[in-house]
């Protein structure tokens, strides 16, 4: 179980999604009882409070991009306070906002990693693969294309958020739940070699082989870093997110991803993504979160602990 100080950092943002409301998903968080679930556990919390940036101005896409100004200003925030909390020993859990707050934060992990010597295992958990470009995206929305642009694919504004480009390679990635991935998308997603464990997958070998298979070669010299996008969740329990795809993996199979991550004793960062409490019962989607992000620091859900 992680021992670090543990940072929240708000971003309350749908600078990059298709509907509004994932701005309010960091409070959402703290109200579900995010730190206090954690200091539960015996771990220190501190919450940062948000982080503050551009308002969504709402426009079209402008060559392919919506709001690529406000995006890349939002994505420097985040990098420089996750990088802030990485260097001052504290594992970072970024309160998002949109999945394209991704990149900061990611880019942040990996220049840690880099200066550490460690090597960085991403898990993208998610129903989608987010690996759009501004030539194949059918809306611009920027929180469909993060993983392209953290493997070099994207506006040189934000491919080159770090002092490395590309940040990673697709070799650091695995994508787990996928189950929407647009046509453009799946041919570069084959081109790159992006490893995903998409639903058919599961529901074929199912989810502790595929885990076993995601999280092969962890070793004490691995970070990792876990990208939560509420949607990976089958909407039937999780309805608080803008672009619902069903088939997702049921509170079971995501208990289990959870626990199996946690037992690696490897994990160093988390997002938790596109929590969208304007489509959400009562905060039912907060409180699910909640309740998985406990079981990632070590909540078992059996006799185990």
């Amino acid at each position: 179980m992680p021992s670090k100080v543990i940072a929240l950092i708000g971003a309350p943002t749908d600078i990059g999604a298709g509907h509004r409301g994932a701005s309010m998903g960091p409070e959402a968080l703290r109200v579900a009882g995010l730190a206090e679930a954690l200091r539960e556990r015996g771990l220190e919390v501190i919450d940062r409070g948000n982080l503050v940036g551009p308002v969504n101005p709402w426009q079209p896409p402008v060559d392919g991009y919506r709001h690529l100004p406000e995006v890349v200003v939002w994505n420097r925030a985040v990098k420089a306070a996750v990088g802030a909390a990485l260097e001052n020993g504290e594992l970072p859990v970024l309160l998002g906002g949109d999945h394209c707050l991704g990149i900061g934060s990611i880019t942040a992990v990996a220049e840690y990693c880099r200066a550490q010597g460690k090597k960085l295992r991403v898990l993208w958990l998610d129903a989608h693969a987010d690996f759009n470009t501004h030539e194949v995206t059918p809306s611009g929305n920027v929180h469909g294309m993060p993983v392209a642009c953290l493997c070099g694919i994207g506006p040189k504004e934000l491919v080159s958020l770090g002092k490395n480009v590309p940040s990673l390679t697709a070799a650091d990635i695995r994508q787990i739940g996928i189950r929407s991935v647009d046509a453009g998308e799946k041919k570069l997603v084959k081109e790159q070699g992006l490893d995903i464990y998409d639903m058919r997958y599961i529901d074929e070998i199912g989810i502790k082989r595929a885990m076993e298979e995601a999280l092969e070669g962890i070793d004490a010299d691995t970070h990792v870093h876990v990208s939560f996008d509420v949607d990976f969740l089958d909407p039937s329990i999780a309805p608080g997110v803008g672009t619902t795809v069903p088939g997702g993996p049921n509170y079971r199979e995501a208990q289990l991803v959870m626990e199996m991550i946690a037992d690696t004793g490897r994990f160093g960062s988390l997002d938790i993504v596109e929590l969208n409490p304007a489509f959400d019962e009562h905060n039912r989607t907060g409180k699910l979160a909640v309740d998985l992000v406990e079981s990632l620091f070590g909540k078992s859900t059996l006799m185990r602990d």
